[in-house]
């Protein structure tokens, strides 16, 4: 029989993918749950296994396109099995006729599709709405119309290939001043697109800024960087940061927090996962370092190390994408001092940190030199007030002024 093999739900709200490699051929024999594909999906490479034994008929995507959820990788020829009976089922008055569901081992039976109005589920056709995300709000917890307009509205605009073409359709003579080229808005871009877009659209942003003397913590730095590098390991400033807003987050749980837009709740969060904004050759990428709180800036400074080398390398995992209860953006790195970064949704806030330079500063009443550091704190002003946040990144430079209070506060 032909076994049509298409992409799976691959769990954590993702709906699409890019192909970014083929392990086989069409002609080439498959065993059971040898990797066949790779596929991009929201920054993070994922190996797609075949959930049968066989040969490839055909494959349904190139490289380099991009696949949704439920629609076809490849065709596979299963010797000795006999091709299944069609199903038969009657619809209801009015209710079109609905095609099976897939999954990673075939076809689903049709009571765990999802309960939905017929008109629902013609119109969740229509608009290219998953009915599997949409809340039901009718009897039985059933899919009404209005619940998959209402889902349509919580939907983030799309920024593929799709609305690329939209745009040449209506400006066909957009190239006449002069040659031009084309670059589709895919892989790791699109995903950094459709995440910016859904932060800018449901927060109220306000970006404050303020100024640290690192001084003592740039010495310190350069003290102990023999002590890591004996230990194979890169001492950078970020762990530092990290630790430090970390105690301001406890002092301040406001800022470590998520907002739950259908029950009009904010998720205060009792763990300290920080985001660290990676530039890779793909694009901008934030991986996830899980329980700052528990860590020293030694153990901080070598998980960082091994997930920026993951993240240029394209070998992070999407469990080490996700999960950040507040982002730092280290873009000082590269030169900048200071910016409005975008917070990382669904998070509240993001900090950047800038370029450490040498400044006249004032301190016991004389001018010195010093080593100050630019930050900047974008935050949902939903949540929380101007007030608020002067107090926490007040918090945030006293632990950069006096490094020592990072460690003695620490467990």
């Amino acid at each position: 029989m032909l076994y049509e093999f298409k992409l799976p739900d691959l769990g954590e709200g993702i709906t699409e993918g890019e192909v970014v490699s083929w392990k086989v051929k069409e002609g080439m024999s498959v065993e059971e749950h040898q990797v066949v594909m790779e596929v991009e999906t929201d920054k993070a490479i994922v190996e797609v296994p075949s959930p049968k034994k066989g040969k490839v008929v055909r494959i349904g995507k190139a490289e380099g396109e991009v696949v949704k959820v439920g629609e076809t990788l490849l065709v596979i020829e299963v010797e000795g099995v006999a091709m299944p009976a069609p199903v038969e089922k009657k619809a209801a008055e009015g209710e079109m006729a609905r095609p099976l569901s897939y999954s990673v081992v075939g076809t689903m039976p049709e009571e765990e599709k999802a309960l939905a109005s017929p008109k629902a589920r013609a119109l969740a056709r229509e608009l290219k709405i998953d009915l599997f995300r949409v809340s039901g709000t009718g009897p039985g917890g059933i899919v009404t119309e209005d619940d998959v307009k209402g889902a349509l509205k919580a939907q983030p605009p799309p920024v593929a290939e799709e609305t690329a073409a939209e745009a040449r359709k209506v400006a066909p003579n957009a190239d006449k001043y002069g040659a031009v080229e084309r670059i589709p808005i895919k892989g790791v871009r699109r995903s950094i697109a459709r995440n910016l877009l859904a932060s800018q659209r449901t927060a109220a942003f306000v970006t404050g800024m303020d100024e640290a003397d690192v001084t003592e913590l740039w010495d310190l730095r350069v003290r102990e960087r023999r002590v890591a590098k004996e230990r194979g390991i890169h001492l950078t400033f970020l762990p530092f940061f990290m630790k430090a807003v970390q105690h301001a987050l406890s002092a301040h749980p406001a800022f470590n927090a998520s907002v739950d837009e259908e029950r009009n709740e904010i998720i205060l969060k009792k763990y300290y996962n920080i985001g660290v904004a990676v530039m890779t050759p793909d694009g901008l990428m934030v991986s996830v370092v899980k329980n700052v709180e528990k860590k020293t800036i030694l153990d901080l400074a070598s998980e960082l190390q091994e997930l920026s080398k993951k993240a240029r390398e394209r070998k992070i995992t999407l469990d080490e994408l996700k999960g950040s209860s507040f982002t730092i953006s280290n873009y000082g790195s590269f030169g900048a001092i200071y910016a409005t970064p975008i917070i990382n949704y669904p998070d509240l806030a993001i900090l950047g940190t800038g370029k450490i330079s040498d400044k006249p500063w004032v301190k016991g009443g004389s001018i010195v030199i010093r080593k100050i550091l630019p930050l900047s704190l974008t935050f949902d002003h939903r949540v929380v007030d101007g007030a608020d946040a002067a107090m926490f990144m007040s918090k945030i430079v006293k632990y950069l002024e006096d490094p020592a209070r990072i460690f003695i506060e620490s467990a």
